[in-house]
C-alpha cells in the first residue's frame, strides 16, 4: 500500500488568526503531498514498500535522501497536523503535565525551552518534545525533515509535539519573524492530543 496524503481534520482558516488559511492550504496540498508523492516513489520496488513509515525511519540509511527527506516530511507533517487544534491551547494536564513539571521545573519553563529550540534552529527544521521509554520527556530540535525517530537525531526518543520551523509555515503571515509564528503556535496545540501521544509513547 502506498502511504496517502491524510485528511486535515478541521477546514484550512480553522487555526486563524494564528495560523492562516492560505498557508495551511499550501502547506498541506501542496508541501506534504509533495513529501507523500516522492516517498512513495522513492520506496517503489524496495523491500521498504509495505513498511510503516515508523519502521523505514528508525532503520533508515541516513545516506538516503531520498527516503530521509521525504519520509521525514511525511511523518513529521502527519504529526503537525494532528497535534494542532482549532480549541488548543492553554497547558497539558495529568501525566504529561508532572513529566513536563519534573523535567523543566514549570510549563513556563517548558514553553521557554521548546520556543528557544525553534528559535534557535538555524535555516529549516523542527522543534519537538519527545517521550522515552519510562515516561521522562526531553526538548531538541532537527535540520529540515529529520527527526527523532532517526538514528542519532536529536532526542532519540519517541516524538509527541513537534513545530514546523520552516519558512512555508509562516512566512505568509509572519515574514522574519519565526518568534511570533513561536508564540502563536501554542494557542492552536491540541494538548489532549500530546497526551494521548505521551501515554502511548512511555
Amino acid at each position: 500500500m502506498a502511504f496517502e496524503l491524510p485528511k486535515l481534520k478541521y477546514a484550512f482558516d480553522a487555526l486563524e488568526p494564528h495560523i492562516d488559511a492560505k498557508t495551511m492550504e499550501i502547506h498541506h496540498d501542496k508541501h506534504h503531498a509533495g513529501y507523500t508523492s516522492k516517498l512513495n516513489a522513492a520506496i517503489e520496488g524496495t523491500d521498504q514498500e509495505g513498511k510503516t513509515i515508523e519502521n523505514i525511519l528508525m532503520n533508515l540509511d541516513m545516506k538516503d535522501k531520498a527516503v530521509r527527506n521525504n519520509g521525514g516530511g511525511y511523518y513529521n507533517h502527519n504529526l503537525f497536523w494532528e497535534i494542532m487544534s482549532p480549541d488548543g491551547g492553554g497547558k497539558p494536564t495529568g501525566d504529561l503535565a508532572t513529566a513536563i513539571d519534573k523535567k523543566f521545573g514549570s510549563f513556563d519553563s517548558f514553553k521557554e525551552e521548546f520556543s528557544k529550540a525553534g528559535a534557535t534552529q538555524f535555516g529549516s527544521g523542527w522543534a519537538w518534545l519527545c517521550v522515552h521509554e519510562g515516561g521522562d520527556v526531553e526538548v531538541c530540535s532537527s535540520a529540515n525533515q529529520d527527526n527523532p525517530l532517526m538514528p542519532n537525531v536529536g532526542c532519540g526518543g519517541t516524538p509527541i509535539l513537534g513545530m514546523d520551523v520552516w519558512e512555508h509555515a509562516y512566512y505568509l503571515k509572519y515574514q522574519n519573524q519565526r518568534p511570533a509564528y513561536i508564540d502563536a503556535f501554542f494557542n492552536v496545540i491540541n494538548w489532549e492530543e500530546v497526551s494521548r501521544r505521551y501515554a502511548q509513547g512511555k
